[in-house]
Order: C-alpha cells, then structure tokens, then sequence
C-alpha cells in the first residue's frame, strides 16, 4: 500500500491545489444548473463542466461541443457526456450524427484508467480507457477543468498515477500496474471488473430548461439499453460491450446527403428517376467489364438472399459487373517493357493497373515495391536510383547511431527509450516466427527487425513505437533483405499508415466511420441489421485497418493483396472496400444466426485463413466502381492512407507533460 501512495495523486501540485476549490467549486458554480436537471432518485452531481468537446475529425470547426458530468448514485460513481442540440454551425453534422457520441452513464467500475494530456499549445484532454481495452473519443476541455475532474473523481475511487507513465491514472487498481501500451494487434478482451454485473446508473431525459442551455441529456440508461434488458450474468465481455461499444470508435457521420439516400428509396428497382438513368449511363460505361465475365458464375460462397428486395445492389449491380479476373504476377521480363533504356517508368498509370490485376513475382519485389510505396520516384533513372540508395544508406547509419550510442547511464535518465526499447524487444520475438526466416533462437533477422524499428522511434519521435508496426515491417524486410532499404521502404509505408497509430486513434475512427458509410451506401440492409445489434462502431474489424489484413491471409496472400492496395489504382482506400466486400460475403450467416456485437467479434477474428483473396478482390472492385463518386464522398478529406503528409500535426504525440 505504500508503494501505491508513492504515485497517488496527493503528490502532485495540481492536485493539493484542485482539492480545496473542486467539489466545493462545482457546488456554488453549477446549482443552479442541477437544479434544472432532472435526474433520478438518489443521484448527485459531483461535477459538471460545459463546452467540453469531441473532435470527429482533424478540422477544429467540426468540433462537437457538450455537458460532461460525474453523477454518483448510491455507492457508483458514473460519467455522461452529452452533446449539445441545435448549436452546430457545421450543416455536415445532424442531430442524429452528434448524438452517436453521447455517453450514456459508464460506470468507474468499467473504466480502467484516464490518460490526462497537456500539449505545449492548444486544449487539454482526457482519454478515459476501458476494461475492455477500448477508448472513448478524447474529451477536449475549452474551458479548462481537468484537474477538477480528477480531484473529484480522487474523493469517491481508488485513483492513483501509473508508475510507469505519469499522465496516466489508473482506476481502481489494487494489483499491479496497467500495462501502458495494450496490444492493439489481438480482438479486446475484457478484464475482470468486479465479482458481477456492474451497476448501472439509472437516468431520464433532460428537462426543458436544460434544453433551452444546449445540453442534450435525452437517451438514458437504466438497467437497460435500447429498451431491452441488460443480461446478467458474470461475462464482462459482454456487460462492457452491449452497453458501451456502441459509443466507441463513432467518428463524424457527415457524408453528403445524397450518400445517405443511395440505394434506399422504395422503387421497384431500387433507384430514383435520376439514380436510375445515371445507372443506365453506369451500365453502358462498363459493358465490356460486364461482357467479358458474364460466364463467370457468382462464386457459392456468396450469400445472395433472395428474400431481399430492399437491397437491390445484390442483384442489379454485383450480380452484372463483377471485377475482372486476377492475371499472373508481373515478371522480369513483363518489368523491363515498363522502363525506358535510363530506367523510368514509362507509364506509371499501366504498371499500377498491371500490378492491381496481378500482383508482382516475389523476385521482383524487391525492385517494385519502391516505387508503389513512393521511395523512387517513377521518372527517376537507374543512376539517380543509385545515388539516392547510397545517400539514403549514409543517413540510415546516422540514425542508428544515436540510439546504438546512449550508454547505461543515459539509459537510466531516459525512460521513453527505456520504454520503447522493452517493448520493442518484446514484440519482435512473437512477430512471424513460424516464418523460416524469422525462426530459431538468435536469429539475425529478429535483430534487424528490432533495429529498424528502434531506429525509427528515433526518426520519427513524435509516433515512435507502437505495437503493430513489427507486423507492417515484417514482410518488407522479408522482401528487402536488406536493413537501409527495409528502413526506408518502411518509413514510406509510415507515411500512409502512421495515423493508425496515433495516440488519440484519430487516423482509426475517421477509416472506421468511412467504412459504416460505405456499408450503408452498399448494403443498406447489413448496416441496419448492425444499427439495430448495437454494432455500428464497426469495431470487429479494428484490426483488418490497423494492420492492412496482415493476420487475415497467408503471408505470400499478404504480401499480393498489400502491392494491390499501395497501387491506388482505383482508389486510395480500397482496403476499406476490401472490408465491405468480405462482409457482404458473410452478410447471410451474420444476419441469419442473429449475431451481436460479440459473437460477430469473435465470428470475424476466426475467419482468419479461410477468406479467399482473389474472390474478395473482384468484389472489392466490382464495389469501387458500383460506388463510384458517392463511395468517394462517403470518405472524409484526409482519412489513411491518404492525409496529407505535409501536415505538421500528422503524429500528434508530444503531450507526455508531467501533471
């Protein structure tokens, strides 16, 4: 016990000077509003803050502002946050889109720790962590208040400061230490929270007074969800995620109107007047796609209900077009057509579409893989080609150096490497050992991997490390074989995928939510059977995004679909159209065994190794083009893999500022 009280709050500045004015604040500051409130019998307001905010998306205007609160009821201590009605200037935002964040009374029973940031410039937040290992969106504080928040939250649960990172709280923890960094690469498993279901706050709707304030407490929870009551029973698993996963991973519904619209009128035919002719105009453009596989039989394996009529795509669109058949990989010999006597590439736009249809031959990748992942430029000769290597060997070298020269000493006073280091270390030896190349004991191999990966915690500070990326580094060095061009090639592949990994999961939510867009563009149904289980946080396929299916597919099927993906040939997210055509495919047994949120978790995790690449790359086409300009709006400005590299906020990471 006296371990834990070395890192309690009680040693902090903010704290000692936050006890005496917190609680006390909040009762002078906010009677007057909760005596507007109409909540539950037995319930108080510990504390109550307004304009605290969720930012769906990197632009500060579409900002969603709203009440944060700490209720506690008998001996719980619950937290809402609620949004705001009718004061959004952004016309992208519905009532309905913004009331996808609220948060319905989470239990402190189910929260396992509060992660406080402090940038040098800008707001605030909190990212309050789940048992589950999930996260809510961060809570932007406008008007300040944080340390009022975790003072008052001090006085009524187990509160103290992580020993190994002290922005970090850690909730009811009587054991030992949260691990800092969880495994993002694994499906969330719950924890044991109690011997129990939790207690759920029981809460009504918001009186008219605090209406007429913009605070939106409309939706409540008591003992229930959605008017159906809670199980009970002692799954944490699932006592967590029917009630709060719901709420996760719900970034900024905002996609044009037209988007929502598509394929639901109730037309025979499932299209408007309008939709209808822009159809036949679609259909008349791609006729020979049509033609040339019209003896191509729907694989079996396809579930198409013909019980369905309100999904017209099943047999108006998916059942005509279908994606071309897949081509032999690219070869030398093919290669060599491609370039010009100095080495450009002659036409970058036909070899993309080559290798899309085809994939490229495992010798060869080495070579081609550069130019998709952007490391040499398509116009560059074979000299400059050359020259940059060694340039880029040189500073590859330099880089190293600075971690290979910390001494012990250093080490000691250096606990970000320390840190990065150990886990570092821990992840290389279990990425890809079944692999012969990555096999045995003491195998060189796991040395460059953990090497370059420290090299570029160190190039890239802001990201660093997190657990994922060995996966993403894994079967490029197994192409490179070579330690500066895997670095580099690497450092390419982090310039699209690096928002994956933000801290904030911003780069996560804004891919999360493009693909229930799209899903709800082009399998209505699907997406209203998940609206109606509770899974439109479309969490389940976390990790096919996070990862680019690495653990979904055979390695060489990895490798294939990943040069198809880096092409863009039809669009710089077709990964997520990749997402949508495997659901589709399991659209018939996910809706007919009447799957929540958990079994499709664990339904999805096991279909690992047994989905057929090229079928899902036909679909995925076939998809791309049925979606067309409204697929494209359904997809935010700057979502992965496309963000703007030039943004300087691209790794919003630097906020380790000590409470």
């Amino acid at each position: 016990m006296h371990e834990m009280e070395l890192h309690d709050l009680s040693d902090d500045a903010d704290y000692a000077a936050s006890i005496q004015q917190g609680s006390e604040s909040m009762n002078r500051g906010d009677s007057s509003k909760r005596s507007s409130c109409s909540e539950p019998e037995g319930a108080e307001i510990l504390y109550l803050k307004d304009n605290v905010a969720i930012h769906p998306t990197q632009y500060a205007s579409e900002r969603i502002s709203g009440r944060l609160k700490l209720i506690k009821q008998g001996s719980s201590l619950f937290m809402t946050w609620i949004p705001y009605k009718g004061q959004s200037s952004n016309a992208r935002l519905s009532e309905k889109d913004k009331n996808l964040y609220t948060i319905k009374a989470v239990s402190f029973s189910d929260i396992r720790s509060i992660r406080r940031h402090t940038p040098t410039l800008g707001w605030q937040y909190i990212i309050v962590v789940l048992s589950s290992g999930l996260a809510f969106p961060p809570l932007y504080f406008y008007n300040g208040g944080v340390r009022e928040f975790l003072a008052t939250i001090k006085q009524h649960v187990f509160l103290v400061r992580s020993a190994e990172d002290a922005n970090v709280f850690l909730v009811n923890d009587f054991q030992d230490p949260l691990q800092r960094t969880l495994s993002s690469l694994e499906l969330p498993r719950a924890v044991s929270v109690a011997n129990g279901p939790s207690p759920t706050l029981s809460t009504e709707s918001a009186s008219g007074s605090d209406a007429e304030k913009g605070a939106s407490d409309q939706s409540s929870v008591s003992f229930q969800q959605n008017g159906r009551q809670r199980q009970k029973h002692n799954d944490p698993a699932r006592d967590i995620s029917i009630q709060v996963l719901e709420k996760f991973s719900l970034v900024t519904r905002f996609a044009r109107e037209t988007t929502s619209q598509l394929f639901r009128e109730s037309n025979i035919d499932g299209f408007t007047p309008n939709e209808r002719k822009k159809n036949s105009q679609s259909s008349h453009e791609h006729q020979s796609l049509i033609m040339s596989n019209d003896s191509q039989k729907v694989p079996e394996d396809v579930p198409v209900t013909s019980d369905s009529p309100s999904d017209p795509l099943e047999f108006d669109r998916l059942s005509l077009v279908w994606g071309k058949p897949r081509q032999p990989p690219l070869r030398r010999e093919e290669w060599a057509t491609f370039l010009d006597s100095e080495g450009r590439v002659m036409d970058s736009k036909a070899l993309r579409k080559r290798i899309f249809y085809g994939g490229v031959e495992h010798n060869l990748r080495a070579e081609v893989w550069t130019f998709l992942l952007g490391y040499h430029a398509y116009d560059s000769t074979f000299a400059e080609r050359e020259y940059l290597i060694s340039v880029r060997k040189s500073e590859y070298e330099t880089i190293k150096k600075q971690w290979q020269s910390i001494s012990a000493e250093q080490s000691k006073r250096f606990a970000k490497f320390r840190e990065r280091k150990s886990l570092i270390e821990k992840d290389v030896v279990r990425t890809d050992r079944s692999l012969s190349f990555y096999d045995g004991d003491d195998n060189p191999n796991v040395y460059l991997l953990r090497d370059i990966l420290l090299s570029y915690s160190f190039y890239n500070f802001d990201l660093g490390y997190c657990q994922g990326m060995s996966d993403l580094l894994s079967p490029i060095l197994f192409v490179m074989r070579d330690e500066s061009e895997s670095f580099w090639s690497f450092v390419f592949l982090m310039e699209r995928l690096g928002p994956n990994f933000n801290r904030d999961q911003s780069g996560m939510h804004s891919q999360l939510f493009a693909l229930s867009k799209l899903v709800e563009l082009l399998d209505t149904p699907l997406h209203n059977y998940f609206m109606q289980n509770d899974c439109l946080n479309y969490f389940f396929c976390f990790r096919w995004i996070l990862i680019q299916f690495k653990r979904e597919f055979e390695y060489e099927k990895t490798m294939r679909l990943w040069e198809v993906l880096w092409t863009h040939y039809l669009s710089e997210h077709l990964h997520l159209y990749v997402c949508v055509a495997i659901l589709k495919r399991y659209r018939s047994k996910i809706m007919g065994e009447q799957m929540d949120f958990d079994t499709l978790l664990k339904f999805i995790n096991e279909l690992s190794g047994q989905i057929d690449l090229d079928a899902i790359l036909r679909d995925a086409e076939a998809l791309c083009i049925c979606a067309g300009e409204n697929g494209a709006a359904c997809i935010p400005p700057g979502t992965p893999p496309s963000l703007p590299l030039e943004d300087p906020m691209a790794y919003p990471q630097l906020d380790d500022d000590v409470l």
